[in-house]
C-alpha cells in the first residue's frame, strides 16, 4: 500500500475513532445536566424517578440494534455504516436539544444511542479491513482508549457547556461536532475496502457454494428516467420532513402566535400542550412515512438480507433487559417497575430468536463467524462489563455514605479508575506487537481483580486515605484497560473475514449487557446482605448501625465484582498465547473455506 494510501486510511480511521469517542461521551454527558434537563420538559426535580428513560431511552438505542448494525457493516460499505450513524446521532442530539416535553426528548435520545452505538462495531471492523492479522493491536487499542477517555470527557464537557450555557447547547455541540466528523469521513471515503457480502448459500452449510448477489454492470450504470424522478421526489420529500420536524419542535413565536398561521401548531390535546401531537406534527410524521415508504425497496431488501426478523427478536430481548434493569434504582431495587413483565418477553424473544437462527436460510449471525476465540472473547467482555458497572455505580454511592458528598463530588472520586482505562488499553494494544492476547489480558484482569477485590474491604474511614484508594482504583483502571484490545484482537482473528461487523457488534453488546444484568445481580446479592445485617441490630432505627450495614452492602457488590473480574482473568487465557499474526486458522484448516474473503487492496501491510 503507498504512503498517501496509509496516511488515507489511518485519517479515516481517526475521524470515526473521534466519533466514537463524542458517542461515549454523551453517554455520560447527562451526569451534571440531567435535572436542567427535566426542568426543561417540565418535570420537576422531585419526580426524579421520571427522568430515567432520558438515560434508559440512550442504552435502549445503543444496545438493542447494535447486532443488526454490525451485519449490516458486513453487506455494505464500513464507511455508508459510519455516514449513516453519525447522520441519525445528529438528528437524535437536534431533537434532544429542540425539546420541549419528555417523550421527545426520549425519543432524541433513543436516537442518540441508535447513531453512536452503531459507530463502535463498525470501526472495530474498518480496523480488520485496515491492518492485517498481527497488526491490529495498537489500532485497537487505540480505538478503545479513545472510546474510554470520551468517557471520562463526556462528563467534563457537560460541566464546561454549562458553566457558560444551558443544557440545550450541549446537545447543538453535539450536532458541530457530529456534522464535522460526518464531513471527514465523507472525504476521506476513498480509502476503505468494500466489504465482500455472503451471499445466499445454494448448498448445505459449509459447502462453499454460493449465489452470486452481484448486478451486472450495464444494469447498475442505467438510470432510467423514472428512477431520477423517484430519487428527486424522494429529496424533495426527505426536505418536506425535515422543514415541517424543525417547524413542529421549534414552534417559532410569529407563527404560533399569528391568527392567520398559527393554526396549524395548535395541539390536539389542549391540556398537553404537545408541540409534536399538532397539525404540523402530524404532516411531519406522515412526511416521514410517505418517504419510508417510497424508499422501501432499496433498503427493505438490505434489512432483509440482514434478517430483520432475526434482528428484530434480538431488538425485543435487549430492549427488554435494558427496561427492566437500568430503570431500577441500583442503591434500593433490583428490577425495575415493569421488571415482571419484561423479563418474561425477553426470555420469549431469546428462544424466538434461537429458533429463527436455526432455521434462516440467511441468519442474522451467519454459520462460523462466532467460533474458536470468539467465545472467550465473548465471556470476558460479559464479565468485565459486570465489574465496570460495579466500580462505576458502588464507588461513587461509597462516597455519598460516608463523606457527604453530593453526585458530582463522589462522581469525581472516580476519575483516577477512569483516566488509567484508556491508558491501559493504549498500552494493551502495543503490548500485542510482542506477545499474544492472553497474555496482555490475563494479567491486566488479574491485576483488576485485586485492586476490585481490595475496593471490597474499603470501610468508612478509606476514602479519606489517597493512597489507599488511588491505587486500587488505578490498578483496576489499567486492568481493564489492558484487556480491551485483547478482547477484541482474538476474536477478530477467529472471525470470518465477512464477519467481522457482526463479530464486533457481539462484543460491544456481551460488555453491555454483562453491565445492565450485572449490576442487577450484583445489586441483589448487596441487597440481601444490608437485610441481613439490619436484622441483626438490636435498634433497625440507629442510624450509625444503619449506615454500617449500607457500607457492607458496598463492599459485598465490589467483592463480587472483583471475583467477576478473577473470573474473565482464568476465561482471557482461552484468547491464545501466542500473538494473533503466528496462530493457525481457528477449525485448522483451510483458512478462505469458511467464507469469501474482503477486497484487501487498502490494507495496510506490516
Amino acid at each position: 500500500m503507498a504512503a498517501g494510501e496509509q496516511r488515507g486510511a489511518r485519517s479515516l480511521l481517526t475521524v470515526a475513532t473521534l466519533a466514537v469517542a463524542l458517542a461515549a461521551a454523551d453517554t455520560y454527558v447527562v451526569v451534571l445536566a440531567l435535572t436542567d434537563m427535566m426542568a426543561g420538559v417540565g418535570v420537576g426535580i422531585e419526580s426524579l424517578q421520571k427522568g430515567t428513560p432520558i438515560v434508559s431511552g440512550f442504552l435502549l438505542g445503543y444496545v438493542a440494534v447494535l447486532p443488526l448494525i454490525g451485519r449490516l457493516s458486513d453487506l455494505v460499505d464500513r464507511r455508508r455504516i459510519l455516514l449513516w450513524c453519525l447522520v441519525v446521532f445528529v438528528a437524535g442530539s437536534a431533537v434532544t436539544a429542540a425539546a420541549v416535553e419528555l417523550p421527545v426528548m426520549v425519543g432524541g435520545r433513543f436516537l442518540q444511542g441508535l447513531g453512536g452505538g452503531g459507530l463502535v462495531p463498525a470501526t472495530l471492523a474498518l480496523v480488520a479491513d485496515l491492518w492485517p492479522p498481527g497488526r491490529r493491536g495498537m489500532p485497537l487499542g487505540v480505538v478503545g482508549g479513545v472510546q474510554e477517555l470520551g468517557s471520562v470527557l463526556g462528563p467534563l464537557l457537560g460541566a464546561l457547556v454549562l458553566a457558560v450555557a444551558g443544557w440545550r447547547e450541549i446537545f447543538w455541540l453535539n450536532v458541530v461536532l457530529g456534522l464535522v466528523c460526518l464531513a471527514g469521513i465523507w472525504l476521506l471515503g476513498g480509502v476503505t475496502a468494500q466489504p465482500v457480502p455472503a451471499a445466499p448459500r445454494s448448498g448445505p452449510p459449509g459447502s462453499g457454494k454460493r449465489f452470486s448477489a452481484r448486478v451486472p454492470a450495464r444494469a447498475r450504470n442505467r438510470l432510467p428516467r423514472q428512477e431520477t424522478a423517484l430519487r428527486l421526489t424522494a429529496y424533495l420529500l426527505a426536505l418536506v420532513a425535515v422543514v415541517l420536524t424543525t417547524l413542529a419542535l421549534w414552534a417559532p413565536a410569529t407563527l404560533t402566535t399569528s391568527v392567520a398561521l398559527g393554526g396549524p401548531f395548535v395541539p390536539f390535546d389542549p391540556v398537553s400542550g404537545s408541540r409534536a401531537m399538532t397539525p404540523v406534527g402530524a404532516a411531519a410524521g406522515a412526511a416521514w412515512l410517505l418517504l419510508g415508504l417510497l424508499t422501501a425497496p432499496r433498503w427493505l431488501p438490505l434489512l432483509v438480507r440482514a434478517d430483520l426478523l432475526g434482528a428484530s427478536f434480538v431488538a425485543v430481548c435487549l430492549g427488554a433487559l435494558v427496561l427492566t434493569f437500568a430503570t431500577a434504582d441500583p442503591e434500593t431495587e433490583v428490577l425495575g417497575p415493569w421488571g415482571t413483565w419484561l423479563l418474561p418477553l425477553a426470555a420469549l424473544a431469546a428462544v424466538a430468536f434461537v429458533v429463527r437462527q436455526r432455521t434462516a436460510r440467511d441468519p442474522l449471525i451467519p454459520e462460523g463467524v462466532v467460533r474458536g476465540r470468539v467465545w472467550p472473547a465473548l465471556v470476558v467482555s460479559l464479565l468485565v462489563g459486570a465489574a465496570i458497572v460495579a466500580v462505576v455505580v458502588d464507588v461513587p454511592l461509597l462516597s455519598r455514605l460516608v463523606q457527604g458528598t453530593d453526585e458530582t463530588d463522589a462522581a469525581l472520586v472516580l476519575v483516577r479508575f477512569l483516566v488509567a482505562v484508556p491508558v491501559g488499553a493504549v498500552l494493551g494494544g502495543w503490548l500485542l506487537r510482542r506477545v499474544g492476547p492472553a497474555l496482555v489480558a490475563a494479567p491486566g484482569l488479574a491485576l483488576a481483580a485485586v485492586s476490585v477485590l481490595a475496593m471490597g474491604r474499603w470501610d468508612r474511614g478509606t476514602l479519606d486515605d489517597v493512597v489507599a484508594t488511588t491505587l486500587p482504583l488505578l490498578g483496576a483502571g489499567l486492568g481493564v484497560g489492558l484487556a480491551i484490545a485483547p478482547v477484541n484482537d482474538a476474536a477478530l482473528a477467529d472471525a470470518r473475514e465477512d464477519g467481522h461487523g457482526t463479530v464486533s457488534s457481539l462484543v460491544v453488546v456481551a460488555r453491555m449487557v454483562g453491565m445492565v444484568v450485572g449490576l442487577a445481580l450484583l445489586t441483589s446479592l448487596g441487597l440481601r446482605r444490608f437485610q441481613l445485617e439490619v436484622a441483626r441490630l438490636p435498634d433497625p432505627t440507629d442510624t450509625d448501625a444503619l449506615l454500617g450495614a449500607a457500607v457492607v452492602q458496598v463492599q459485598t457488590v465490589l467483592t463480587g465484582a472483583g471475583l467477576a473480574t478473577a473470573l474473565a482473568a482464568v476465561v482471557a487465557l482461552g484468547l491464545g498465547l501466542r500473538p494473533v499474526g503466528h496462530r493457525a486458522p481457528a477449525d485448522g484448516g483451510d483458512e478462505s473455506a469458511p467464507g469469501p474473503r474482503r477486497d484487501v487492496r487498502h490494507t495496510i501491510e506490516p
